[in-house]
């Protein structure tokens, strides 16, 4: 679905950020009774260990993130900035809180639906 730009070299990391990129749900921990991870959830994990170990590859493919995700791989992108980068964090939310995509969030065993201009006030203003 989602066209990657310039790969990265590191062929855990491409996966990862495709997965990302294709993203339709937002779930940070285990969904379900069970507990089970998502793949893109999986993904995300992978991509943070990315930046530990290799920060510019990850950097640049998260700021691709950014521009040409799903609503939910965008909202994964500005999420993973937070850690390392928290004033481009702020900025990436500032310009997604215009955008009324939508895409599913997963709190344990809770489904729910949000927009990006949602997830980004409450990222930016957190009560």
């Amino acid at each position: 679905m989602f066209g990657m730009g310039k790969r990265s070299g590191d062929r855990e990391l491409d996966a990862a950020i495709a997965e990302l990129a294709g993203a339709d749900t937002v779930a940070f921990g285990g969904v379900g009774f069970a507990g089970t991870l998502l793949p893109v959830t999986e993904a995300y994990r992978r991509v943070e260990e990315a930046f530990a170990a290799r920060p510019e590859q990850a950097r640049r493919q998260v700021d691709w993130l950014l521009r040409h995700g799903s609503p939910a791989g965008r909202a994964y992108a500005a999420t993973l900035l937070e850690a390392v980068d928290p004033a481009a964090a702020r900025d990436a939310w500032t310009a997604l809180r215009d955008d009324d995509a939508e895409f599913t969030t997963f709190t344990g065993c809770v489904m729910g639906t949000a927009s990006l201009r949602w997830y980004a006030a409450e990222r930016l203003d957190p009560q």
